[in-house]
């Protein structure tokens, strides 16, 4: 999944595995959840890494939700769950993927 490429201005803080924001797996780099968004590091500055668009994961029996063992991120004005190298939002009755 293609994102624009959309830079965070003033972000002082370095992400990294000891943080303490929750890493997030995505599309063959690393996200950092901090502030209810998603960092990445792109050419020494750190870049929005939002979703672009609406994509039902298909076939998810698994309900998430508080102690089904994901990892669960803030993100905006929902909760996500990081699962299999990607993340899950409750959407109408079914999973997107992020």
């Amino acid at each position: 999944m293609t994102t624009p490429h959309q830079e965070h201005s003033a972000h002082e803080h370095v992400h990294g595995p000891s943080c303490g924001h929750t890493a997030v797996p995505h599309d063959g780099h690393v996200d950092y959840a901090h502030d209810g968004h998603l960092h990445r590091e792109h050419a020494g500055h750190w870049d929005e890494c939002e979703p672009g668009g609406h994509v039902t994961h298909e076939g998810h029996p698994h309900a998430h939700g508080e102690g089904c063992g994901h990892p669960a991120v803030e993100h905006g004005d929902h909760v996500d769950y990081v699962h299999d190298g990607h993340r899950h939002a409750a959407h109408e009755g079914h999973w997107d993927d992020h």
